[in-house]
């Protein structure tokens, strides 16, 4: 016999949970990838100090980083759906762990 298949109801608090988690992670990825780019670009950022040991360097390390980017944009088809979705996962776990970072930094400094 086929049985349809029973469906455990969500609670509301384990919902409200899950929406909690969420949020929380979504601030966190958007702290880290805020954070990150601040540190890039801010007068006394990564930038900044590559730079500040002269204009060659600086330059050989943005092209290089540069390079990467465009590699890997450029090997997009040659790589999995699973393997993306991999991918987007450590995207979300780096930055969230960046942000907690900063946060954590942020309190510590007030």
């Amino acid at each position: 016999m086929n049985h349809p298949a029973k469906l455990k109801h969500a609670s509301d608090t384990g919902i409200f949970l899950q929406s909690l988690v969420g949020l929380v992670v979504a601030a966190l990825v958007t702290g880290g990838v805020g954070g990150t780019i601040y540190k890039l670009i801010a007068p006394d950022g990564w930038i900044a100090h590559l730079f500040g040991r002269g204009m060659a360097g600086g330059m050989a390390a943005l092209l290089a980083m540069l390079m990467i980017g465009v590699s890997f944009w450029l090997t997009r088809a040659w790589v999995s759906v699973t393997s993306r979705n991999l991918y987007s996962e450590l995207f979300v776990y780096v930055f969230a762990g960046a942000g907690l970072v900063y946060g954590v930094q942020l309190l510590m400094h007030k």
